[in-house]
């Protein structure tokens, strides 16, 4: 199963049978209570330009196009819960459930899943750091994002341990020169910068998280072949790393502006795009 859905994501969660799902990871809006805006832009290089980039260049902007959609809820937790019991669900029995959700949020959404999956099935929570944008004054800026990694059975779920990406010593003058060359396996604090402004991976949707992150993620916590779901599925970035390890993907959103970007990166892997036209009522995905 390679499909994007335009929906909405519990009515196809529900629709969907038991036991199907090796890896779920979640995304959901961050209840900021803010109105989220996103412009994306292209430039050129213009001596006349109205910014500076790399090296003292000029260039110009030019505004393609501007994404908005309000991030509050009234009943935050009442929104997810029913969400993240369908997903636990939809675990097979040695699957693994990732929520991504900010400080905002974070203990109040651990304690829910806790209540969803016991506490003993907790593994991980997982501090995505990032140094990237503005810094406040007033405060610490805000830079990083949490993952809770929940396991369906705590006592066997996958791990593929010989799959993870090195990264570089802080010291490798203290580990020697053999683990300096080969690199060590992260700790639960991820150093990974955001996607580029700037870059080929940048979609242009809002709230696009790195394929690199993903990547990491899919590659440890499931098996070629398995079925990996986002049922807040943004810019597709859990279908690209999904399908370029090898794995099938199940992405749903609501929003036709982030089905549109989807179907667009990943056309190269043929999926199934269902429009809200083609679902029943549940839809039968």
């Amino acid at each position: 199963m390679r499909r994007i859905v335009l929906g909405d994501n519990l009515a196809v969660l529900r629709g969907l049978p038991a036991g199907i799902v090796r890896l779920a990871y979640l995304d959901p809006p961050f209840n900021t209570g803010r109105e989220r805006r996103h412009t994306q832009l292209r430039t050129r290089r213009d001596a006349n330009g109205d910014r500076t980039g790399f090296g003292g260049h000029r260039y110009r902007s030019e505004a393609l196009g501007t994404s908005v959609y309000r991030d509050a809820f009234d009943d935050y937790l009442g929104f997810l819960a029913p969400r993240l019991a369908e997903t636990r669900r939809l675990l097979t029995p040695d699957g693994s459930l990732f929520l991504h959700i900010d400080a905002r949020e974070a203990h109040y959404c651990k304690v829910l899943l806790d209540e969803l999956f016991g506490r003993h099935a907790f593994m991980n929570e997982i501090v995505w750091a990032y140094d990237y944008g503005g810094r406040t004054k007033r405060r610490w800026p805000a830079k990083h994002d949490t993952l809770f990694w929940y396991a369906r059975d705590p006592s066997r779920y996958v791990f593929r341990y010989e799959d993870i990406d090195r990264v570089p010593y802080l010291a490798p003058g203290l580990a020697g020169p053999d683990k300096a060359a080969r690199g060590k396996t992260p700790t639960d604090v991820w150093w990974m910068t955001i996607v580029s402004p700037t870059g080929r991976e940048k979609t242009g949707y809002p709230t696009q998280k790195p394929l690199k992150l993903l990547e990491r993620v899919v590659k440890v916590h499931s098996d070629p072949g398995d079925l990996v779901l986002d049922c807040f599925a943004g810019s597709g970035t859990t279908g690209e790393a999904a399908a370029r390890l090898g794995r099938d993907y199940l992405l749903v959103d609501d929003n036709p502006e982030a089905v549109r970007v989807m179907a667009r990166r990943l056309a190269w892997s043929a999926p199934e795009v269902l429009g809200a036209e083609e679902l029943g009522d549940p839809p039968q995905v």
